[in-house]
């Protein structure tokens, strides 16, 4: 094959990968707009319907939070749902807003001693909103070195649902449902339907459900808990080393501490007897008179 035969196969070909690209994108903006922007219709609708019945029943939803270092954070969703429907040229997206009310009365009073575990538990809280920590207590150098702690406060929680021209599919991001944790997963457009908005609803309300399970390989599994377990064991080494390096430092604090006091009091013994001197040198210049 000559050199212009192989430029005419390499256009070609440059031209087919286009003409697939333009085709594909072409695709997913149809899928969008015939049957994306309906479904979020639908499930606009289905929400609206959901919000209203659960403010009117109320039930009692509890949430549990898993915090390293304190335990149980537990909750109850206040069923004052905020809806925000955004729509823009080539793109929509629905979102749910809510909160959990933590139920201080039902959430552990846990006291927390050493310095790096009140900073990580600390941060933690005031990262995620969540107020309790109280007593603080503070070493000989002033560093916070414990303190009590019991959750309280409120917990934000959102759903949304993004689609637009670009993609082609439904994007699905729940924060603070399981966990203080953001899970996202996208379903293509084919399988947007009433189905679905069944499975989001029953998620919202806590009910068991397959919206997020996905089926894992046993190999993968076993990797996931092999993982989880070397994290455990790495987490509890790291607070042995931590609590040895804190106990370490107080005990240097306080050995400097004890030094600084018995130095300025060394300190004062020899200005006295630096006065004692000057006060034997006055007596030998002015000798006292024999009787």
């Amino acid at each position: 094959m000559g050199l212009l035969e192989e430029l005419e196969q390499q256009a070609q070909m440059r031209g087919a990968g286009g003409d697939d690209a333009q085709r594909r994108k072409t695709e997913r903006g149809t899928a969008y707009r015939e049957k994306l922007e309906p479904a979020l219709d639908a499930l606009h609708a289905f929400l609206t319907e959901l919000s209203q019945k659960l403010y009117t029943l109320k039930p009692r939803t509890a949430l549990r939070y898993a915090v390293p270092g304190y335990g149980e954070v537990v909750g109850y969703i206040d069923h004052d749902y905020r809806l925000r429907d955004e729509k823009q040229p080539s793109s929509r997206e629905v979102v749910l807003e809510f909160e959990c009310a933590i139920a201080t009365d039902e959430s552990p009073v846990v006291e927390i001693e050493g310095a790096s575990r009140v900073r990580a538990l600390g941060g933690f809280f005031q990262r995620h909103r969540i107020g309790g920590m109280s007593q603080p207590r503070k070493d000989a150098a002033g560093e916070l070195v414990g303190a009590t702690f019991r959750a309280k406060g409120r917990i934000p929680l959102s759903a949304s649902f993004h689609a637009d021209a670009e993609s082609g599919v439904l994007r699905m991001t729940f924060s603070h449902f399981d966990g203080f944790d953001t899970i996202v997963k996208t379903v293509p457009a084919g399988e947007v339907g009433e189905a679905l908005y069944d499975q989001i609803g029953r998620f919202i309300v806590r009910e068991q459900n397959t919206l997020l399970r996905e089926d894992l390989p046993e190999a993968y599994r076993k990797q996931l808990r092999s993982k989880v377990q070397q994290l455990e064991i790495k987490r509890r080494w790291e607070n042995k080393i931590s609590d040895t390096r804190e106990h370490e430092l107080a005990e240097l604090r306080r050995t400097y501490t004890a030094a600084g006091k018995l130095g300025g009091l060394f300190g004062r013994m020899r200005s006295f007897g630096r006065i004692g001197g000057a006060i034997g040198q006055l007596r030998n210049l002015f000798p006292r008179k024999k009787k």
